[in-house]
């Protein structure tokens, strides 16, 4: 959208996100699918696409101009530019995709067993991981549309939701949710507040909140291990 439009619209931006994750997921899930969505052929294969996607953005913002300067203030995650309509579409995007993991308690509690016991309760998990990660998918493009890459809150919420002492399922996923609002508000706040009038990134904000916690948590399970 940015190489062909001068302006794309909000609905040109949708179009085109929808269009590049469509792409980039196939491409995932084909390389994925021949080992049944395994954690470690799909966390290869999502890498494999970033370090493709990082070369061409950086390729794009070496030419200088205002869509580079678009895609740095996208990059570092910003709120700056949403309005209610986006929001709505945000909010909307969340409870239909969310909603659908409630169902999914059963699937998320057996999963973390292993293939084999999985399995034998009945589980297809091929099939199962393949709806997960499609839901995932979908919910990260959503996402990542309106404010940018942040990888910290998806990264930090579950353990911080888990260290609570939520540890069945969707306990964990409502707990997630929560905490990862929470991080968002706070984010979004103090990158108000911090500078104003003006606006600095939520993507820095988020990282300067969940880095600290991330290290600790790191030492803390390197600390177990010992």
């Amino acid at each position: 959208m940015l190489l062909g439009l001068d302006l794309p619209s909000t609905g040109a931006r949708l179009a085109g996100t929808a269009a590049g994750s469509a792409a980039v997921l196939a491409f995932i899930l084909a390389i994925a699918g021949r080992s049944g969505f395994g954690a470690e052929r799909l966390l290869l294969a999502g890498l494999a696409t970033a370090a493709l996607a990082n070369a061409v953005l950086v390729a794009v913002i070496a030419t200088g101009g205002f869509r580079a300067f678009e895609l740095l203030g996208w990059l570092a995650g910003s709120t700056a530019a949403i309005t209610p309509g986006d929001a709505w579409i945000a909010a909307g995007a969340a409870l239909l995709l969310i909603l659908p993991l409630g169902l999914a308690g059963r699937v998320l509690a057996l999963l973390p067993l292993g293939s084999a016991v999985a399995q034998a309760a009945g589980l297809r998990v091929g099939r199962a991981r393949g709806i997960l990660v499609l839901l995932s998918a979908l919910l990260t493009a959503a996402a990542a549309l309106h404010v940018g890459p942040l990888g910290f809150v998806g990264l930090i919420a579950p353990h911080a939701a888990r260290l609570l002492g939520l540890r069945r399922p969707l306990a964990q996923l409502a707990g997630a949710v929560l905490i990862g609002i929470a991080l968002m508000v706070a984010a979004d706040w103090l990158a108000r507040m911090a500078a104003f009038p003006y606006q600095l990134p939520v993507g820095l904000f988020a990282s300067i909140l969940g880095g600290p916690y991330l290290v600790w948590l790191l030492g803390r399970g390197r600390h177990r291990r010992s």
